[in-house]
């Protein structure tokens, strides 16, 4: 059980400052024995000259510490609701969250049990949540005391999890707090921020197996529905499009791994869902934060959109593609028409990653095919075949350079003279987002014109495209 590590003091004294020296006597030129840190917490037992005789616990050793340098309490009933004034002016306070987290442990002692609710959790977990991220950025200088601030935190029981993602490492709250608020009567802006906390996408284990992927989704999905719609309506326009986002980003990946399962109805709900969400979202009233989370949302969607999108009832007896299992797991594409079925196709290609067959678009002159394919939740490439003098060619294009992070390339539409293929694409690379619209050779696939706006295409794009794609929101 976490924050029980002043159950057994009587009186303390919380540190409010950073590098304290616990000294062996009552005088300043006594020798250190040790550097305190703020939110740590002391046992007092005297005082003697300006100095009180403490002892801490988390190191195991007694001494003095100037008393200016400490607020005491005797953890007595009466005295929670000042615990909780001070924990409530550094709950939003850079740099203090150790104290914070100190604070809020010896107010959840003080307190009687039937009078807690759920703003000291929703406190505690905001300020952790924030020790988390600034411990996951460079700190120069001051990652020593970012680095003692997580160690007083992991002596009231407030655990982090660190996962390596690009190179970096990426420290996250296991989310205790934020839990205990939806065990309790909490506001709706309480519940809000809770489900944010627990769901982002970042502090997702990239190691897990995709089982274990598939059912901590669904369950970020079940907890981002937590919120009723009495509390919806309680809720200011940013919190919902917060909401919103995020769920937008969890449905996505859900449409993709129930997808990998086989559970076609199943993901072409998952994947209606994450496009609702993210057609509900109030553009007008995106800070310039979440206008970075918007557009995460929007690649996400956009890479799994083709999920919610069904077969033609009458497949074309033109250029089109065929399917297969391959390997266990894996699914073969072949290139048919007329006179190629697919005991015999055109071309032949095999892979592990979903392939979107509603994706499929042929040039009228029977030359060339575009095709989407997904290897990751949110990342979606785009095959192409090619017809040339020695036969067919199939060619891979990306959605951006460097290690995939979010991204999907889709097809636009085709050039009325046969020789250029227009393409949409939206990529988070090495950090940073990208949209871009381009018009390519559809010989050497080189990009020969590029924009930021669809304009670029003119009357050439493709009328489906422009209907279902997100990259015109």
């Amino acid at each position: 059980m976490m924050l029980l590590a002043v159950a057994a003091l009587a009186s303390v004294a919380i540190v409010t400052q950073d590098r304290v020296a616990l000294r062996a006597a009552p005088r300043d030129s006594a020798t250190p024995q040790a550097v305190l840190w703020q939110g740590d917490t002391l046992e007092i037992r005297g005082e003697r000259l300006g100095y009180l005789q403490v002892y801490d616990h988390r190191r195991e050793r007694a001494g003095y510490v100037l008393a200016t340098q400490v607020r005491g309490s005797s953890l007595a009933p009466e005295e929670a609701p000042d615990l909780l004034a001070v924990l409530r002016f550094v709950r939003d306070t850079p740099g203090a969250e150790a104290l914070g987290i100190g604070y809020a442990a010896a107010y959840l002692k003080a307190a009687p049990a039937g009078t807690i609710t759920a703003e000291p959790f929703d406190a505690l977990g905001t300020m952790a949540e924030r020790l988390a991220r600034r411990a996951s950025v460079r700190q120069g200088k001051a990652g020593d005391a970012v680095a003692s601030h997580l160690e007083v935190a992991g002596f009231y029981g407030v655990q982090f999890k660190s996962y390596e993602r690009d190179g970096a490492l990426r420290l996250c709250y296991d989310g205790d707090a934020f839990r205990h608020v939806f065990a309790l009567a909490a506001s709706a802006d309480q519940r809000a921020r809770a489900a944010l906390a627990l769901t982002r996408h970042d502090c997702v284990d990239p190691a897990l197996r995709p089982l274990e992927r598939a059912q901590l989704d669904q369950w970020r999905g079940e907890v981002l529905d937590r919120i009723d719609a009495t509390r919806w309506q309680q809720l200011p326009e940013a919190p919902k499009n917060r909401l919103r986002l995020r769920r937008a980003g969890v449905w996505s990946a859900l449409a993709f791994e129930r997808t990998r399962q086989g559970d076609t109805a199943p993901a072409a709900s998952a994947a209606q869902r994450a496009i609702d969400e993210l057609a509900a979202v109030n553009k007008n009233e995106l800070s310039d934060d979440d206008a970075v989370d918007y557009n995460d949302a929007a690649v996400r969607v956009g890479a799994v959109r083709w999920a919610a999108q069904t077969m033609p009832a009458t497949p074309s007896r033109g250029l089109r593609i065929a399917t297969a299992p391959g390997q266990p797991g894996e699914t073969c594409v072949m290139l048919v028409d007329a006179t190629h079925d697919a005991t015999a196709p055109l071309a032949k290609r095999c892979s592990y990653a979903i392939v979107w067959a509603a994706s499929a678009r042929a040039h009228p002159n029977g030359r060339a095919l575009a095709l989407a394919v997904q290897p990751l939740a949110g990342w979606r490439e785009l095959w192409v075949f090619r017809k040339q003098a020695g036969g067919w060619a199939i060619d891979v294009l990306p959605p951006g350079t460097g290690d995939p992070e979010l991204g999907y390339i889709e097809f636009a539409g085709w050039a009325p003279d046969g020789t250029k293929l227009l393409l949409a694409r939206e990529a988070r690379v090495d950090g940073r987002y990208r949209r871009s619209f381009e018009v390519a050779n559809l010989t050497t696939l080189n990009t020969e014109k590029q924009a930021g706006t669809s304009a670029l295409f003119g009357n050439w794009a493709d009328a489906g495209w422009k209907r279902l794609t997100v990259s015109l929101r």
